[in-house]
């Protein structure tokens, strides 16, 4: 062995001798974990030589998960659910055989029998009050006939629903039992990405109750339109702590053993947990559960304004955040309308707290309550501006979610080369394509395609099947209209375009709606 590997072998020893006493010395000032459990961190130096403890630093973080487990298991429960369903049990030797005034015979079709069978599932909720209230995730108990609640001494009990609120995924139960203790919330401030949490709950199977898991928050406020589908007004914390099927409904705990959230989803190609799992926040389960308990029902604050998100060009163009969301149509005689806000403002921050995620705009909203002043950061041709608006009755007013637009398919005409837009006039049959009434009142340029590769595509997220209403304010019915706009900006700079969009209303119909995006024009 020579001598300058000799020297990198000593280095290493050295090294991770160095590092072993750093971690020592760091998860000491760390391990403040100790006063989470009631007791000083260096307690444990003082055991006895014949047990001796060679890390009380990692004795304390340890102690600390064992005492959380300890207080927070009593409030967990194990829910089983039964939903009784329709089949059609189908004949396997229909045809083959002829009974007289039976299914099967000539000239009498066969038929098969609908059968009524119960299927079960389980899940999880925790206790949140000493009435014996138990909050747990919606999808864990709908549509069941019965339902049935373990607690963690083993005893079975009936439980009714007291309130459930589809839209949250969120529901309330009961069980007569008064003598049951309820687990604390957390103050929603608190939460921040990379403490340590523990999930509870009953994985895969029955005899996994109160399993165990920890791991970190791994980020807060997650919203987009795929985790709109689980729950439309809510912000997930993401998790790293083991979430499977069975733990919807469980608590998610900081390491005071208080409620940060509670375990409703998660993100896997295998359909086992792949170390993203989701949970609704703290903030969201006591509003509604409070609600549901007072009244059975959940009303939410109400803005009034249709909206969508900012593309990059128009990001630049108006000096906004991505995250922003821009108004594409206000209810009229809704407290938005009410407020001065109009089509084409943009949102940038909702009480001094600027949108992480266009969508956080209907999940902050929902979660305030009908009276509740506002106070929203507001962009528009005219710069920024600050509006307070009082939130409406959100059940007073027609829903303004919608469904993805339909569009027609592309094809290979008269494009713009220089923008990768291909345009042609709007016509009767251009709207009967997208399905929108053809006496609908717009006037515009039907894109009939959109190079993918193009910056219209790629950051004016213009589709198919939109039409161009206006360029830089004017309006544009014609080609020549667009090209007359059009040569008028100056190479290099950026010019705004608004376009319709074909979008499902809730009654099935489609309609327009309108939004703002840019591009900047090549030099």
């Amino acid at each position: 062995m020579n001598a300058r590997r000799r020297i990198s072998i000593s280095f290493i020893f050295a090294a991770a001798f160095l590092a072993g006493i750093l971690f020592t010395t760091a998860g000491a000032n760390w391990a403040g974990a100790g006063a989470l459990i009631g007791q000083a961190s260096h307690a444990e130096t003082t055991a006895s030589p014949a047990a001796p403890i060679l890390n009380p630093s990692a004795a304390a973080i340890d102690q600390a998960f064992v005492s959380v487990a300890d207080l927070v298991n009593p409030s967990v429960v194990q829910i089983h659910s039964e939903v009784v369903a329709q089949r059609q049990e189908v004949n396997p030797f229909e045809g083959f055989f002829n009974f007289p005034g039976q299914p099967g015979q000539p000239g009498q079709p066969g038929q098969n029998t609908p059968t009524e069978f119960r299927t079960s599932a389980l899940g999880s909720g925790v206790f949140i009050s000493s009435s014996g209230d138990i909050v747990t995730n919606y999808h864990v108990i709908k549509d069941a006939e019965e339902l049935e609640v373990m607690t963690f001494d083993g005893t079975y009990y009936e439980a009714e629903v007291i309130g459930t609120d589809p839209n949250s995924d969120l529901a309330v139960i009961r069980i007569k039992k008064t003598d049951v203790t309820p687990i604390q919330f957390a103050n929603p401030s608190d939460i921040r990405v990379g403490q340590w949490v523990m999930a509870f709950g009953s994985p895969l199977a029955e005899e996994l109750g109160n399993t165990v898991t920890s791991g970190i928050v791994s980020a807060t406020r997650r919203n987009s339109s795929t985790l709109a589908g689980l729950n439309m007004f809510s912000a997930f914390i993401q998790t790293d702590a083991a979430i499977n099927p069975g733990n919807s409904g469980g608590p998610l705990v900081n390491l005071n053993g208080k409620l940060i959230g509670l375990n409703s989803a998660i993100l896997s190609r295998s359909g086992g947990s792949q170390g993203i799992g989701f949970a609704i926040p703290v903030d969201v389960v006591k509003n509604i559960t409070r609600q549901l308990i007072d009244t059975g029902t959940v009303e939410r604050g109400f803005l009034g304004v249709n909206f969508d998100r900012v593309s990059s060009t128009l990001a630049r163009a108006m000096k906004v955040p991505r995250a922003a969301a821009q108004i594409t149509s206000v209810t009229e005689g809704a407290p938005a309308a009410d407020a001065g806000l109009k089509e084409g403002d943009i949102i940038v921050s909702i009480n001094g707290v600027t949108l992480n995620d266009f969508n956080e705009l209907r999940t902050t909203i929902a979660n305030m309550p009908p009276g509740e002043k506002v106070e929203l950061e507001v962009a528009a041709d005219n710069g920024r501006r600050k509006v307070t608006v009082q939130l409406g009755k959100r059940s007073t007013y027609v829903s303004e979610d919608s469904a993805a637009p339909e569009v027609s398919k592309p094809h290979e005409k008269d494009v713009v080369a220089s923008l990768g837009l291909g345009l042609e006039p709007l016509s009767t049959q251009n709207l009967e394509r997208l399905g929108v009434n053809a006496t609908e009142k717009i006037a515009g340029l039907f894109v009939a395609s959109v190079d993918p590769n193009s910056l219209a595509f790629r950051e004016g997220d213009l589709r198919a099947g939109d039409i161009i209403a206006e360029l830089n304010r004017k309006s544009v019915a014609s080609k020549a209209d667009f090209l007359n706009v059009y040569e008028k900006v100056a190479p290099g700079d950026t010019f705004i375009i608004r376009a319709y969009r074909a979008s499902k209303n809730p009654d099935g119909s489609t309609s327009l709606r309108s939004f703002l995006t840019a591009l900047s024009k090549p030099e």
